[in-house]
């Protein structure tokens, strides 16, 4: 690593031109201009999340490089915003030479986790325990380009989801949809079906934590070219029948927290929504919409392709590696092992429900 020195800072420590540094070594990295990837998302997370940090790495005098993350007790680290965060690495000026061993004792860390590694990070891709495919639609050759291949990959769900749209003005009154709602009472709407969401289907609710709430609120009101909030809604008769918050790029979307409300559900809301939202940001010069880690009925109908995204750990031998493997690691194998087993899954999906009933009660 010689020439490389390496400085950690708080994210609010950081100048407006090493933002600046960030956002142009972000650009010429070749990767899709993923909005997690901005600085903006970093600067965030570290208003609700005091732990978080950036390595900024300096050579010949530059920034040459950024390493976001979060520091827990023993140096157990997090990629920032670990468990809502859909895209993670550092970034880093090409051909740049550092080892990620060295990274995390600069650090003081131990370990470094991730869930949804962007693929190409050669610096800790090789320390990946797990691959999964994040699906994706493009919409780089416009909506109408996007509907030809729904009608010929799906063509029954395109024919059924269109019927349900026009069904749902008929019964529930005027569709109107709303791309970039700035109403923060929407905003609510849409937290509060989430949360009854995860309850219903067993899942720990993210908004009951109080950092993820706040940090979805700031990601609302954040309006920049590289990450801006973005708000769709779908109405019938002014009412809100289904929502979807995610981030943006100029040429990407990502897909965040989606919802509806069950009362509609008959209409297939969420895949109504879903379909404007593509017909809107092909409009806005978005190319792709990234729907996310994750399998669901849903993605597999709306995509036109796949990305890929890692999930595991980078340590540096030790005991508090050690201590660390030994916390997470079985569970992590645990769920791999579930999710490599339709049957288990299945299994694992009723338990889920059985336990969002009881909730309910």
């Amino acid at each position: 690593m010689s020439g490389v020195r390496i400085r950690v800072l708080k994210p609010d420590e950081l100048g407006e031109e090493q933002t600046e540094a960030w956002r142009e070594l972000r650009a010429k990295s070749g990767s899709p201009a993923n909005p997690f990837m901005e600085p903006e998302f970093t600067l965030a997370v570290g208003r609700v999340r005091p732990a978080a940090r950036v390595a900024v790495l300096w050579e010949d005098g530059e920034p040459a490089g950024f390493f976001p993350y979060e520091r827990g007790p023993l140096g157990h680290g997090r990629a920032i915003g670990l468990g809502v965060c859909d895209c993670q690495g550092a970034i880093l000026r090409p051909g740049l030479t550092v080892a990620p061993r060295e990274l995390l004792r600069a650090c003081a860390l131990s370990a470094w986790e991730f869930d949804n590694l962007e693929a190409g990070q050669g610096l800790f891709q090789p320390d990946a325990a797990e691959e999964f495919a994040s699906p994706v639609i493009d919409v780089g050759a416009g909506y109408a380009a996007y509907e030809e291949v729904l009608r010929a990959q799906s063509p029954k769900f395109l024919r059924t989801t269109l019927a349900k749209e026009r069904k749902l003005g008929r019964q529930a009154g005027d569709v109107r949809f709303v791309f970039d709602e700035r109403d923060p009472a929407a905003l609510r709407t849409l937290m509060e079906w989430k949360s009854a969401q995860y309850r219903r289907t067993g899942r720990r609710d993210r908004f009951a934590r109080e950092w993820i709430s706040n940090l979805v609120r700031l990601l609302h009101e954040t309006r920049t070219p590289g990450c801006s909030g973005v708000l769709s809604v779908l109405y019938a008769a002014d009412r809100p029948v289904a929502a979807h918050f995610g981030l943006r790029s100029p040429t990407v979307l990502s897909c965040w927290f989606p919802a509806y409300e069950p009362e509609f559900a008959k209409y297939s809301p969420g895949l109504i929504l879903h379909l404007r939202m593509a017909e809107s940001a092909a409009a806005a010069g978005i190319g792709m919409l990234d729907l996310g880690r994750g399998a669901a009925e849903y993605k597999d109908a709306l995509k036109t392709g796949e990305l890929r995204v890692y999930e595991g750990s980078s340590v540096r031998p030790g005991a508090r590696a050690a201590l660390y493997w030994l916390s997470r690691e079985p569970s992590r194998r645990a769920h791999s092992f579930v999710r490599g087993r339709p049957r288990l899954a299945g299994y694992a999906q009723k338990t889920l429900n059985q336990i969002g009933r009881l909730r309910g009660n």
